[in-house]
Parts: C-alpha cells; structure tokens; sequence
C-alpha cells in the first residue's frame, strides 16, 4: 500500500481498504500452506470467511474486548480506535465480529494472558489433535 493502514483509511476509505484485503486473502489462501494474521475486519465479508474456512485451518485467537483494550489502550496506528471511548468501540466490533470469526475459525483458542509460547504451544496441541500436523514428542 506504500503508507500505513490508518493513512491508507484516511485517504482511501475503509471500503477500499477491505476491497484490497479481500484480493490478498483470495491470493494467499490458494495453497493453504501458510500462516497469515489478519486485521480484526476481514471476517466482514463472506468471501474472506468462506476462504479462510474452506483453503485453511484457521485459528481465531479469542480475546475479550477489556482485553484488546488493555493491550491496545495506547495504541494510535488503529483506525477504528481513535475514538472517544475505544473500549465502547471494542465491544461494539466484538459484537458484530465474533460470530464471525467463530465462522471462518476451525479452532478457537482464549488468549487471556498466557506468553506467546503458550498460546503457540495450544495451537500446535490442537492442530496435533485435529491430525492436521503429526503429533512430536
């Protein structure tokens, strides 16, 4: 895009910002063999949740709204989130976006507080158990 997400917003508007979204998951979920973090709005459109379901085994790490805020609460770089109350703001996309991502998700994982190397350590549990990756010892 050449410029941040909250400038590519301000100049282009969300609407082509999700347009371009779209074309990159539809172009990186065709082998299916890969890892890819996406922005908390690509499950607003059904495109994007039938190919992250159907090309991917996808994991929506699940994360309460005080928590996103807590993590996030200082953050400026989130167009949505310049707001006057962000943690209202949060509950309101958690609403609309969590049975979303409970769409498009194979596994749901809760975040809480736990370190990186736990969360990835219950990934890798539950794609071992789901035989999607051979089980290590």
């Amino acid at each position: 895009m050449g410029c941040s997400i909250r400038e590519f917003f301000e100049r282009e508007g969300e609407a082509v910002f999700r347009d371009l979204e779209q074309e990159v998951i539809g172009e990186l979920t065709q082998n299916g063999a890969c890892v890819l973090s996406t922005g908390g709005g690509v499950v607003l459109r059904q495109t994007n949740r039938d190919n992250l379901h159907q090309r991917c085994q996808t994991v929506y790490l699940h994360s309460a709204p005080v928590e996103v805020f807590r993590r996030l609460r200082n953050d400026q770089n989130r167009p949505l989130l310049q707001v006057a109350d962000p943690l209202a703001r949060l509950k309101e996309l958690y609403a609309a976006r969590d049975p979303l991502y409970r769409e498009a998700a194979h596994f749901v994982v809760e975040t809480g507080r736990p370190s990186v190397a736990t969360l990835v350590s219950t990934i890798l549990t539950q794609l071992e158990l789901a035989g999607v990756l051979p089980a290590h010892s």
